[in-house]
């Protein structure tokens, strides 16, 4: 086998984004991520930062050139800056082409200048409504104030902030023009995210929560004029900018838009699981063969091995009676 090919799944599809969270834990309890009284994995269990460092490597030297670090919330780890600061190196060779992040903003305004100097050019930031009360509601623990101070932190940094946000029915609906209209006055792009079905979360009904982007995108035309955009970030959003203000706004719609035909992305969990899918319970031990050998020409086949078995697609489906292809296991199990 070569061992320099790239890694093509079963659909012709090159496998160059990895998702890796990092962590399980974090210091916000979002209602459709997390229980709010969860039980975190024994730090033994998950993968040292050197542990990850061989990973994330591997899959860079078998043609992943896009690192997206979530958690959990990722800044909340231990000495994870050193994990930055590794990765930096596959920046500066050029075998990486981005490093980025997934982040709730908790733990910016400590880390937003040391994010930057490891090569991070633009984070996602979790963000729902701009509402302090329905802030501490939807996060249970999250404080709004801290999140727009590390967001101002971010910016003066110089990294590009994009604001992500579920759209949660009864909830949010009523903030989707504020909240483009404040991602418009401070420079941030908006993708908003149909709620998908993760988790035993107890009281949390999705079927409740659903509010599908085809109605919100309705709501967008009826005010503005948009333009479908071409582009792709090497993620599942699809664009539109508002003529109006020029606004870029992506939709990620796994429910009533399949977006897999494209998927180039993998899903490592701070244990060493590695899911072809976010939406199939299929998943593949790296931790093993990592912690098996100090060669890394093991894990290289074991990952070769896992993408063989990437499924062309999720299950994921609403109806007007449940829930189809629900996952059992938390949104913060495998990472955002």
């Amino acid at each position: 086998m070569d061992k320099t090919a790239p890694l093509i799944d079963p659909f012709a599809r090159a496998i160059t984004y990895l998702r890796v969270s990092v962590t399980d834990r974090c210091d916000f309890r979002c209602v459709y991520c997390m229980a709010e009284n969860m039980t975190f994995l024994p730090k033994a269990d998950l993968l040292t930062l050197e542990e990850l460092d061989r990973m994330c490597t591997t899959f860079v030297r078998l043609g992943v050139e896009k690192l997206r670090i979530t958690g959990g919330e990722p800044l909340v780890r231990k000495g994870i800056m050193t994990f930055f600061r590794a990765m930096s190196r596959h920046l500066d060779s050029g075998a990486l082409k981005e490093l980025t992040l997934t982040t709730n903003g908790s733990q910016l305004a400590k880390h937003a200048a040391d994010l930057a100097a490891c090569g991070v050019r633009r984070i996602n930031v979790s963000l729902d409504t701009l509402d302090p009360e329905k802030f501490a509601q939807i996060t249970r623990w999250g404080r709004l104030p801290q999140v727009l101070d590390g967001i101002a932190a971010a910016q003066a940094a110089g990294l590009r902030v994009k604001i992500n946000a579920v759209a949660l029915k009864g909830f949010n609906e009523d903030e989707q023009f504020s909240i483009t209209q404040w991602c418009a006055d401070n420079g941030h792009d908006l993708t908003w995210i149909e709620v998908m079905p993760m988790g035993d979360l107890g009281n949390e009904n999705r079927l409740d929560q659903y509010w599908s982007l085809r109605d919100l995108r309705a709501r967008y035309a009826d005010r503005f004029t948009l333009t479908d955009l071409t582009e792709r970030s090497g993620g599942p959003a699809r664009y539109v900018r508002l003529e109006d203000t020029g606004q870029k706004i992506g939709f990620i719609t796994p429910l009533t838009h399949n977006f897999c035909e494209s998927c180039n992305r993998v899903r490592l969990t701070c244990t060493g699981e590695l899911y072809m899918c976010l939406g199939q319970e299929d998943m593949a031990d790296l931790r093993a063969p990592l912690r098996a050998s100090a060669d890394d020409e093991a894990l290289a086949t074991a990952i070769r091995a896992a993408i063989r078995h990437k499924p062309k697609g999720h299950d994921f489906d609403y109806s007007h009676t449940g829930v189809a292809g629900q996952m059992t296991r938390h949104m913060s199990h495998t990472g955002g």
